[in-house]
């Protein structure tokens, strides 16, 4: 499901005589339907980076990232939303939404997005947030007015809103109280044995320990004049 082939980055620093820095070198990464590999290695060591390029944030210099059969670093920026939209799922640290908008309506977006009917995305909405513990009078407000804690817990609603057949996953359990990482922890699993295949960084090792079938320290694709 996710293919990651001799894959290279380099940032270009344009305010300082725009030098090129070399971060990441042949980097090879398999992932099948039912697995889930976290990515390690000390911070700096390209972790994100090789995330964003995933998710085609950032350009990639050489290589291949292929998601489901289409190569991210040729995709044309059409192909790479509607990848987004049925495919490939990413739940990142921060939540990102437009201001005003529902909480509710926020955590239904994604299914919304793909055409599903409004009423069954709606109660896909309603059954997630409360498993994950936001309490229904704060579904019709603006998740910007919450906690940082439930902010996280709305990003995480929405990334497992639809059942995307490829996920990335960026500290899913950070900053979580016991019960709710447990509740993350087990929409992980679920989503394993649907067969989604998962791409994550947990900082968490016992979560790591108990959800991902391998580890690849990303330090081992850092150049050797860059390490």
């Amino acid at each position: 499901m996710i293919e990651i082939k001799k894959v290279s980055k380099t940032f270009t620093l344009h305010n300082q005589s725009a030098t090129s820095i070399n971060v990441m070198e042949g980097a090879n990464l398999s992932v099948k339907p039912g697995q889930c590999v976290a990515l390690t290695g000390s911070s700096g060591s390209g972790k994100s980076t090789l995330m964003r390029m995933i998710y085609g944030n950032y350009l990639t210099q050489e290589g291949e990232i292929l998601i489901n059969g289409v190569d991210v670093v040729q995709a044309e920026p059409r192909e790479i939303i509607e990848l987004r939209k049925s495919t490939l799922g990413y739940v990142s640290q921060f939540l990102r939404v437009v201001p005003r908008v529902s909480t509710l309506n926020v955590v239904a977006e994604p299914l919304l997005k793909i055409g599903v009917d409004a009423k069954v995305a709606e109660d896909r909405a309603k059954e997630l947030l409360t498993r994950l513990r936001i309490p229904q009078n704060l579904w019709q407000l603006s998740p910007l007015t919450f906690s940082g804690g439930e902010q996280q817990r709305v990003n995480i609603a929405r990334g497992f809103a639809h059942e995307y057949p490829a996920m990335l996953l960026d500290e899913p359990t950070a900053s979580l109280d016991a019960k709710n990482r447990e509740t993350v922890l087990s929409l992980i699993e679920d989503a394993k044995t649907r067969g989604a295949a998962i791409i994550g960084i947990f900082h968490d090792e016992a979560a790591r320990d108990r959800v991902c079938d391998q580890q690849i320290d990303v330090s081992i694709f850092t150049p050797k004049a860059a390490a």
